[in-house]
């Protein structure tokens, strides 16, 4: 039997799961300015409390936000490039050319021949001005020192990364394989006006992050942010914490992570990440883990842990392997670590991602933390024996959603269904001859679920192609967006009914829920 929920989910909520990279705007990609307010007017309109996003880390080889360059950095490419023509850095003549990028999807490929010089522009035009602010987003000086922990190497690995062309931090010149704080000294002048440009480019993003936020406060959303377990193994993290990972004296790590054969991947995912050192984090507090909770606490108001179940048990891949099956299963830090962060961060909201084939000592660490799990409608009948993804075995302490960013919509779920699963799914939900995701949105904020989380592509009803990543394969993924014609659609056609059913499912977050009965006021 599940526990009592935890403390901050005593209410019913609703939410909306849509990542930055794919809201509207005019530069190529979405960004921190006039798509995200317009599109958190549209959940306030709603009634929607939550809105769900991926990680925000700068991304590197893949577009995947799972693999950043940076645990505690953001994506330059969400910088509102609007904000800095407004303040005189940049022309209207120099983003033309990103305004003609695809509005329905991200070219990433013209995304970095296109933006990364036009961002460079604005950080030569800032340094000869001699100015400590871009009008309205606070002083340099003070976010540096604010950040200085993380900051500084993050700036350091970016630029050298630059001056050895792109190459990992492993394969660098040896002086400069692992971060000291005297790496600065060394640095050619080059790599230095490099790493001021970083850390001006975060000087941005964190500045439009917190209004962003402010902005989505006061019409009373939220925001529920992702931790990847794991981090890149070429990151401003490793380079920055060799001591964290287990990497042998060149850096490089014998063993790496990712997940056995499952119902996404017949191979398993051979995600290449480094894994920890958890000796070593147990030693010091796990110090560095809960710094890194800390500091995505600051952006986030609730955290989804990505890969629970690693916290427990975590598939270990000797290095080189051309796929996940000849991995093994090794014990992680288990409870220690979670209560750890309790006393660290009492206040923490956090979502437990335990998804895939859960056994029994996942559930009961889950359950001795104190976190709520996720429930997904695409794995109802036939994902587990117990189908314990069907809405009517549902705890009230838990998540539900139709689908996540690892699956296809549930509109092109639907289509794809064999005949025999398919009449089972049809006659469970009453789906009446129809193939839109609208009816299973009716169920999962039906479900006894306190949170209840739709992605943006079963809102908008749309097939397999609207995909915004497919595990186990490389290409095309992190590259859908919706347009500004699709969310003024959205709003006339549906906004009504999602209102309506965010009422009478009682999920306006207005009412905390109690295990008793109570009569009726006078």
């Amino acid at each position: 039997m599940e526990p009592s929920q935890p403390r901050w989910l005593d209410t019913r909520t609703a939410g909306v799961l849509a990542h930055i990279s794919s809201l509207p705007g005019s530069y190529g990609i979405g960004n921190l300015g006039p798509g995200a307010r317009a599109f958190v007017d549209f959940l306030a309109e709603a009634g929607v409390h939550w809105w769900q996003i991926c990680p925000l880390g700068p991304t590197g080889y893949g577009d995947s936000p799972y693999q950043s360059f940076s645990s505690c950095a953001g994506n330059p490419y969400f910088i509102d490039l609007g904000e800095l023509v407004a303040a005189g850095l940049l022309t209207q003549a120099e983003v033309a050319p990103l305004g003609r990028l695809p509005a329905e999807r991200v070219d990433y490929g013209a995304l970095y021949r296109e933006f990364r010089p036009v961002l460079r522009l604005a950080h030569q035009r800032f340094a000869a001005s001699g100015a400590d602010e871009v009008a309205g987003l606070g002083s340099l000086a003070e976010f540096r020192r604010e950040h200085e922990d993380w900051l500084r190497p993050y700036g350091e690995f970016m630029a050298l990364k630059e001056q050895f062309g792109g190459r990992a931090w492993t394969q660098w010149p040896l002086e400069f394989r692992a971060w000291s704080p005297a790496v600065r000294a060394t640095m050619p002048a080059a790599a230095l006006t490099e790493a001021e440009r970083h850390v001006f480019y975060q000087y941005l993003f964190f500045a439009q992050w917190r209004r962003l936020r402010d902005y989505a406060r006061a019409k009373g959303v939220g925001v529920i942010g992702d931790v990847p377990i794991f981090v890149a193994m070429d990151s401003a993290d490793t380079w920055h914490h060799r001591e964290v990972f287990r990497l042998n004296a060149q850096g490089e790590p014998s063993v790496v992570a990712g997940v056995p054969p499952d119902y996404f991947s017949v191979l398993g995912q051979l995600w290449g990440n480094p894994l920890y050192n958890w000796e070593h984090l147990a030693r010091t507090g796990y110090t560095w883990w809960i710094d890194r909770l800390r500091a995505a606490f600051e952006l986030y108001d609730i955290i989804r842990l990505d890969h629970f179940r690693g916290f427990d048990t975590f598939w270990e891949i000797p290095a080189g392997a051309p796929d996940a099956r000849t991995g093994r299963w090794q014990r992680g830090p288990g409870l220690a670590f979670f209560q750890a962060v309790q006393r660290a961060l009492p206040e923490a909201r956090i979502i437990a991602e335990d998804l895939g084939y859960i056994g029994p000592e996942v559930v009961a660490l889950r359950r001795a933390a104190g976190l709520p799990g996720m429930k997904i409608l695409q794995f109802s009948f036939g994902h587990d024996a117990n189908n314990a993804n069907l809405p009517h075995v549902y705890p009230p302490g838990s998540v539900a959603y139709t689908g996540t960013h690892d699956n296809i919509p549930t509109r092109g779920w639907l289509e794809a269904l064999p005949p025999d699963y398919a009449g089972m799914i049809r006659d469970y939900y009453q789906l009446n001859g129809t193939n839109s995701a609208w009816p299973m949105i009716r169920v999962a904020l039906a479900t006894v679920s306190r949170l209840a989380v739709i992605p943006m592509q079963d809102l908008l009803d749309l097939p397999a192609s609207a995909a915004l990543n497919r595990p186990g394969t490389a290409d095309g993924n992190w590259q859908w967006r919706f347009t500004p014609t699709q969310l003024a659609g959205l709003r006339e056609l549906r906004l009504a009914t999602l209102r309506e059913w965010i009422r009478l499912f009682d999920r306006t977050g207005r009412r905390p829920f109690r295990d008793y009965s109570e009569p009726p006021a006078p």
